[in-house]
């Protein structure tokens, strides 16, 4: 069981197994996790495909598995792991990071309140919000 931390939140994969640099997740699960769908042009989400090198194509699809790794690398995108390889973070890339930068507005978040009952930050959209966090360390 492998976790996969993405825009989407976290997402539990079955069947996913993570080594080295290569996170290897079966087909049936790409999208749920990512979003994004494998199909004969490469890896699409939307109108856009990314295609695996034709070279190097055994790095990134198996028949019954895509390496996500080397998809989010190829696209420059980060992808990271702890040291078991059991959680993995596949970010944005940086122009992506630095566009939404540019809005001033903050990216959307949800969390509980104090009784359980979830907030987003999206809800408020359009009026003045005053965040305030606290840490114990």
């Amino acid at each position: 069981m492998v976790t996969i931390l993405g825009d989407g939140g976290a997402t539990k994969v079955a069947g996913a197994s993570g080594s080295g640099g290569a996170l290897w997740v079966p087909l049936d699960a790409v999208e749920q996790a990512t979003g994004w769908q494998l199909k004969p042009e490469g890896l699409c989400r939307d109108e856009i495909c990314v295609p695996a090198p034709p070279a190097r194509k055994a790095e990134f699809v198996r028949a019954d598995a895509v390496n996500l790794a080397a998809f989010w690398q190829h696209m420059g995108r980060p992808a990271l792991h702890d040291a078991a390889g059991e959680t993995w973070v596949l970010g944005d890339a940086a122009e992506e990071r630095a566009a939404a930068l540019d809005t001033l507005e903050a990216p959307d978040f949800t969390l509980p309140d104090l009784n359980g009952k979830m907030h987003s930050l999206s809800d408020h959209r359009g009026r003045k919000v005053v965040l305030t966090t606290w840490a114990s360390w």
